[in-house]
């Protein structure tokens, strides 16, 4: 299984929404897919359709409780998409978990050998706490949203600095395999100066597919559905399609999906 965090410390940048709506592409074109939520806010679960009173079973328990992950999962509405739902009790996880010793190698361990699915996506807390670091330490690469906004730059250097350190000292094999550039408004000339910036600084790490402003994302969690779902021919939805295409593009060709 090729496991994908989607992580960025700065909150409201897209982390969310793309990995609902990326989780749910790759479904779609035949992919075994997982989705953990990691958030203690649990918006991923909710926007799968997975209400707060139908979790029996959490990604806390994965963490604390190390109960295995088949006992954890649960199927969504979406063929071949299943998902570790998040409640509130992770919000008290990080504290629980300080004292343990193998702290941010829980989810690894949970993990490791998992072949019911061909790729898993992990959405992140929006923070570098230990539930971010225990998705970095478990995920094979790394997936970053970006918002088109100047302090969203500032964020990228803290983020990449900490993969740097997750290298050195958790998973020395944890890659980046892009950058997505969200929120674009093609009417704001900052949003094209920061994109611009972003692409020379960064050059083929960020993505080609730019996930625009859509009202249609922002309405479609609260039907509890992903975007590809209650409208898929929005321009939302349209260009997580074709971030989908460009992200299998870039994995490796032994691991993908018959």
């Amino acid at each position: 299984m090729i496991t994908i965090a989607i992580a960025n410390q700065k909150g409201g940048v897209g982390k969310t929404t793309t990995a609902i709506n990326i989780a749910t592409a790759m479904a779609a074109t035949g992919w075994k897919t997982l989705l953990i939520d990691l958030d203690p806010q649990g918006n991923a679960s909710t926007g799968m359709g997975i209400e707060s009173g139908d979790r029996p079973r959490s990604s806390y328990d994965l963490l604390v409780d190390e109960l295995p992950l088949a006992e954890c999962t649960m199927p969504s509405n979406i063929p071949g998409l299943d998902v570790v739902p998040a409640t509130v009790d992770l919000s008290g996880a990080e504290v629980e978990l300080v004292s343990v010793e193998d702290r941010t190698a829980r989810l690894s361990a949970a993990l490791e050998n998992h072949t019911d699915h061909d790729i898993c996506f992990i959405d992140c807390p929006p923070s570098l706490g230990l539930l971010t670091l225990n998705a970095l330490g478990a995920a094979d690469t790394l997936m970053v949203p970006l918002q088109c906004e100047f302090f969203a730059l500032e964020g990228l250097s803290q983020l990449l600095l900490t993969v740097e350190r997750v290298q050195q000292r958790f998973n020395p094999d944890l890659g980046i395999i892009g950058i997505v550039l969200t929120m674009f408004d093609r009417r704001n000339k900052l949003t094209d100066q920061v994109a611009d910036d972003v692409r020379d600084c960064l050059g083929d790490l960020v993505f080609e597919s730019v996930i625009p402003r859509n009202v249609r994302l922002s309405e479609a969690p609260s039907h509890g559905l992903p975007a590809l779902v209650y409208d898929h021919s929005c321009t939302g939805s349209r260009a997580y399609i074709a971030l989908a295409r460009e992200l299998i593009g870039r994995l490796p060709e032994k691991r993908k999906a018959a």
